[in-house]
């Protein structure tokens, strides 16, 4: 047996030695973590050398709050009490599409990249307002695999950028009880934002008051495509039959197995679409968009889109009475 088919074996039976097939049975999380070390498991069409081209380290970080405030979060509520939601109606799981911080910026008259820097605060008072509503999961589109098309320029500050912003805000991350998870392809991705990836995903792997996805270099449909990769190869070498296959199988492939389906997708900026964000997580999910730019978005926001949530008939084939409100 290759070395190859040793490690699928392992994966699928949780045995390195094995040679029992997975008959249609949920993967453990050991499972799951090991096959990303499988040989050949990442045969991606972008795999291509990468070469790193950082801007010089961000050392001025926008504040939303205190007397270095930024002059564009005045007004903004980033204090608020969350709404009184009986917990059973709240989303477990949020996917958030960061969206309008270049027109935001733009329309303002400056740097496409000024948005990203004021974007990248209001995450952070997200997550904060996700920890105290308790939603245990949410999901940010940091940067997608469509994004590369974007000019040298932008894509040059994105990549240094989310290199800062998770050394920025790790510490903090951590200190909050939040456990950070990275969703996302490796191949194209440069080297040192992989590297700030997994320090967070290592000094926070203990947490378990929320879940935080850093979803970076993510596509819903490469995220299919790479676990049916990963399937038709354990077809291949003989330790899966095809016919053993089921969603639990392919949900356990995924980059963030252990992540819930979505409940709630929530787009500010006014466009209504999913843009390849989290589609296999996403297929019950319920959709609110609002006409609001990322960088103008804060609690209010949330809080509206809580309460749209829980008044929403989440049937599932089945009746569920909304929440009233009252």
């Amino acid at each position: 047996m290759s070395l190859w088919r040793d490690k699928l074996a392992g994966f699928f039976t949780g045995s390195e030695t094995s040679g029992k097939r997975l008959s249609g049975t949920a993967l453990s999380t050991a499972q799951q973590c090991s096959l990303r070390e499988v040989e050949g498991a990442h045969t991606y069409a972008d795999d291509v050398p990468v070469t790193e081209d950082l801007l010089p380290d961000q050392e001025i970080r926008i504040q939303t709050r205190g007397p270095q405030m930024d002059a564009c979060f005045e007004g903004h509520d980033f204090t608020s009490a969350p709404p009184a939601i009986p917990a059973e109606f709240l989303p477990r799981h949020i996917a958030l599409v960061m969206d309008g911080n270049g027109r935001w910026a733009q329309q303002r008259g400056m740097t496409r990249t000024e948005g990203h820097r004021r974007g990248e605060a209001v995450l952070l008072e997200a997550c904060r307002a996700c920890l105290e509503a308790g939603v245990p999961w949410l999901s940010a589109y940091a940067f997608s695999t469509e994004n590369w098309t974007r000019s040298y320029e932008e894509v040059r500050f994105l990549m240094s950028f989310s290199r800062d912003v998770l050394r920025w805000q790790r510490d903090e991350l951590n200190e909050m009880g939040v456990r950070i998870h990275w969703a996302g392809r490796r191949p194209r991705l440069w080297p040192s934002v992989i590297k700030e990836l997994e320090i967070a995903e290592e000094l926070t792997r203990h947490n378990d008051k929320m879940h935080l996805v850093m979803c970076v270099n993510y596509g819903g449909r490469a995220e299919i495509t790479d676990a049916a990769n990963r399937l038709a190869m354990a077809v291949k070498e003989g330790v899966l039959d095809p016919r053993d296959i089921s969603e639990k199988t392919l949900s356990s492939l995924m980059y963030v197995p252990e992540m819930p389906d979505v409940d709630l997708f929530f787009r500010p900026s006014g466009e209504k679409r999913t843009s390849n964000f989290l589609l296999w997580q996403s297929a019950y999910a319920e959709m609110v968009y609002q006409d609001v730019l990322f960088p103008d978005f804060d609690r209010s926001h949330l809080w509206a889109a809580l309460d749209e949530y829980a008044r929403r008939d989440r049937r599932f084939g089945g009746v569920k009475t909304p929440h009233s409100g009252e």
